[in-house]
């Protein structure tokens, strides 16, 4: 199986039937390819369209051509990089966990896990008008890595398994509870952390991917009203939004890229990403090059 999802090009051949493309446009592509004819797609939720295997693509974009629907191609504006275009796919999964996290101005937001989704939430969350953010992870480098994407946010060194610990840690670093927790991370402990931080009557946004099996006190999130929000992917319009995003300049998504590597050194970025190495955030593998 070809891996890869976050995709940019230049259109170099179209269809017989398709209309809104040439030759030559260049394009941020959209690897959902769902059905638009079930329940979920009729209803603007194809992020939960059978048709889509839980795997997505099935064949990735990790070679020099790829076959696409022209409905899930995007135009990219001159003024937006290919670089930029292949980061709208994951800044969509930060733009669906702000809308599903129910990210307001004002609002107080913790952020746990500072890995590639959980920088797109960082973005998100101010750009949705989030006036404090915390971001906490388990590696300080990965915390040093916050520094870099250019939003003002405190940042907290998870270095105790006791979620109550944590918490605390949490809070005293905010100046209180946050209203909201995106947990990025989908491990048990960072689950755990996250209902345990937040404020009562609160919203927990889970963006991980968990394990398939959790074991977690949800006690603390009964007796103190929390709402839980899971977020799959991304709704139907979160790629277009996050492209205008990007497009007006409200968000800056270019600090998030560290590494370039050629297609024929896959295998090494996509190891010095697992390992995050020399600060890596988002490495572009090059597709282009010879």
């Amino acid at each position: 199986m070809i891996l890869g999802h976050e995709t940019s090009g230049v259109v170099s051949v179209i269809g017989d039937d398709v209309t809104s493309l040439k030759v030559g446009d260049r394009v941020a592509i959209e690897p959902m390819n769902p059905c638009l004819k079930c329940e979920f797609c009729k209803a603007g939720r194809y992020n939960l369209c059978p048709k889509i295997p839980l795997w997505i693509p099935a064949d990735g974009h990790y070679t020099r051509y790829v076959a696409h629907p022209e409905r899930f191609c995007y135009k990219l504006p001159d003024h937006v990089s290919f670089e930029e275009g292949a980061l709208i796919e994951p800044l969509a999964v930060g733009v669906y966990a702000a809308e599903r996290a129910d990210v307001k101005i004002g609002k107080r937001v913790l952020i746990v896990g500072a890995g590639p989704i959980g920088m797109m939430c960082l973005l998100c969350a101010r750009a949705a008008g989030a006036t404090e953010i915390c971001v906490a992870d388990i590696f300080q480098g990965r915390l040093d890595s916050v520094k870099k994407v250019g939003v003002s946010s405190t940042t907290v060194l998870v270095d105790s398994k006791n979620a109550d610990i944590m918490a605390k840690k949490i809070e005293n670093t905010m100046g209180g509870m946050p209203d909201i927790t995106m947990e990025c991370s989908g491990s048990e402990a960072g689950i755990q952390m996250a209902i345990n931080a937040t404020k009562s009557g609160g919203m927990v946004a889970l963006s991980g991917l968990a394990p398939p099996v959790a074991t977690l006190s949800l006690a603390m999130a009964a007796v103190r009203d929390l709402n839980i929000a899971m977020v799959f992917r991304y709704g139907h319009d979160c790629f277009e939004k996050a492209l205008a995003a990007v497009s007006a300049g409200v968000i800056d998504v270019k600090p998030l890229i560290t590494h370039h590597y050629p297609l024929e050194k896959t295998v090494d970025a996509l190891e010095a990403a697992r390992l995050a190495k020399d600060g890596a955030i988002k490495i572009v593998v090059d597709c282009h090059r010879a």
